[in-house]
């Protein structure tokens, strides 16, 4: 009996070709598809994989387990990576890696391959998922064995060899860049966009309009409406665009381009709820964990000892955290301009200029004169600042 492999597949031209390359090594092979949003002709795929050689295709629906266990802790708990980037692929991985496993489990598949490159952060995170949810799985990465790396230098080898293989590949020309999409986010990388000098042709993008070319007049909405809307919605405006360079987990830097509309509505909403319901030192100490949680999961560490001691920290840092924000949507960005709350920490009488209410003024002399201390020996002892 050939072991079986279970094989994360996408019905592109790498994942074909592992297949195939799989089955020549003797293994039975088993196709995993995840729907987890992303417009994806999975019947098409099935039958790929099927004709290629695959014993079996298991394709998952993740869509609702993707938007409630993931997304929606991730925009409770504020994660960010590096000030910019939401985490749409980072949040989708240990979400596939879950479908994955049960599969892998449920079928007596002791391997699991996957397409992912060498130089990325995908490796990385499926394999770390997978260890921490199957630990004595067996892993296949074609792109970090050397007889698969020696024998495809690049695309047009693929090409060649799916060629041969009565592997059916599109004929469309291929975007000369790759993407990931689900229903978070779409990213964007490599070919073209290597070149941090390049402009991303207006083309690239999917989600989002122009923020030039968006509706002039303002939108303004309220964060319980289904994601599938505010995308929709956010990419009317050009909203969530971002175009960065980004630190990989493996040590190098590399660009990306995301579109992620509609969480990044919820995000500004969320924020502002925060500021207006959390004490002042549990925002900036959970600020702290948000940005080690936007690591782990970036990294692939969703499954770790240390997410789940941040993942507790930041859900009690929001049992407090509810109420209404109103949400304007303008070309190219969102800000919130109203809000409301029953646990809103903002005192109107209190922050009056109209009404001394239980703040007396004449306490500020003291506070300042304590606080005044350290500057003073400062400039005491270093001399005057210039």
């Amino acid at each position: 009996m050939p072991e079986k492999v279970l094989l994360a597949y996408s019905g592109g031209l790498d994942t074909s070709c592992i297949l195939k390359w799989l089955l020549e090594k003797g293994y039975e092979v088993i196709c995993f598809m995840a729907d987890v949003g992303q417009q994806e002709d999975f019947e098409a795929a099935r039958q790929k994989a099927l004709k290629i050689g695959a014993s079996d295709v298991v394709i998952k629906d993740l869509k609702e387990e993707f938007a409630s266990k993931y997304i929606w802790p991730a925009i409770q708990m504020g994660l960010i990576y590096e000030q910019r980037y939401l985490l749409g692929t980072s949040l989708a991985r240990p979400c596939i890696s879950v479908g994955l496993v049960e599969v892998a489990k449920e079928r007596g598949a002791k391997y699991i391959s996957h397409g992912a490159t060498g130089k990325g952060n995908d490796q990385v995170r499926f394999e770390l998922n997978c260890f921490a949810l199957f630990p004595t799985v067996k892993i296949i990465a074609p792109w970090r064995d050397p007889e698969f790396c020696a024998r495809f230098q690049g695309r047009q080898d693929l090409l060649e060899y799916a060629k041969a293989n009565g592997i059916p590949v599109s004929a469309t020309p291929k975007a000369p860049w790759s993407t990931d999409a689900n229903c978070m986010h779409i990213s964007y990388e490599s070919g073209i966009l290597e070149d941090p000098l390049q402009v991303a042709p207006e083309n690239l993008y999917e989600l989002t309009k122009d923020p030039l070319s968006a509706p002039q007049k303002p939108y303004n909405i309220e964060p319980f409406e289904i994601l599938d809307f505010l995308n929709e919605l956010g990419g009317k405006y050009g909203v969530g665009r971002i175009d960065i360079v980004e630190n990989r987990f493996v040590g190098l830097k590399s660009r990306g381009i995301y579109e992620t509309p509609g969480c990044t509505i919820l995000y500004t909403a969320h924020q502002d709820l925060e500021l207006y319901c959390l004490d002042r030192e549990v925002f900036r100490t959970k600020s702290v964990l948000k940005d080690r949680m936007s690591d782990y999961v970036y990294n692939g560490f969703w499954f770790s000892p240390e997410a789940d001691y941040c993942r507790k920290c930041l859900e009690i840092s929001q049992e407090l955290v509810n109420g209404k924000a109103v949400i304007q949507v303008l070309p190219g960005y969102t800000r919130a301009i109203a809000r409301e709350s029953v646990n809103g920490l903002y005192n109107q009488e209190l922050v009056s200029m109209d009404v001394h209410g239980n703040y007396s003024p004449m306490d500020a002399t003291g506070f300042i004169a304590i606080n005044s201390v350290r500057i003073t020996e400062y400039s005491r002892a270093f001399g005057d600042y210039k």
